[in-house]
């Protein structure tokens, strides 16, 4: 795994779901497939069948983020980085049209379950890193380069 950027508050919300896993649902988990375990016959016993499997992602969830954590890096907010969009921004786009998307720069770690969220990887946050307010932004689509003018820059989180 190469180094992996996440923002401080994308960091703290895998910091979480690790701990949750490890403290709460794994020992709840491993206590049915127990509990079911001792019931005799497994082959066709539909609780230990499921709780293993759900165990085994468990487990798989487990290691992938104790790896993930031993290459991350947190990145926190700069004064310095206000103005420009940037790692963790929140950005505010407007066309010609009219038409306005919005939407934080984040690491590929922090996109799932979220559809306010793009990776640091994807062609419209790599055009709008470094860019400013009212700056132009050309995206490549696979019809076309579209144009995009950046309205809103912010580094504060959005009350959703």
């Amino acid at each position: 795994m190469n180094r992996k950027l996440l923002t401080a508050e994308g960091y703290k919300c895998l910091q979480n779901e690790l701990n949750d896993l490890v403290r709460r649902e794994r020992p709840e988990i491993t206590k049915i497939v127990s509990w079911a375990a001792s019931l005799g016959d497994r082959s066709e016993n539909a609780d230990y069948i499921y709780n293993k499997k759900k165990l085994r992602e468990i487990d798989r969830r487990i290691r992938y983020l104790t790896k993930l954590f031993e290459v991350a890096h947190k990145v926190e907010y700069s004064p310095e980085q206000d103005g420009k969009a940037y790692f963790g921004a929140w950005v505010e786009l407007e066309n010609d049209e009219g038409e306005t998307i919005k939407f934080r720069i984040v690491g590929d770690e922090e996109i799932y379950n979220r559809k306010d969220y793009i990776s640091l990887q994807s062609p419209i946050a790599k055009a709008c890193l470094g860019k400013s307010i009212d700056d132009e932004v050309k995206v490549q689509t696979p019809k076309s380069i579209t144009s995009w003018f950046i309205i809103n820059i912010s580094y504060n989180i959005p009350n959703n």
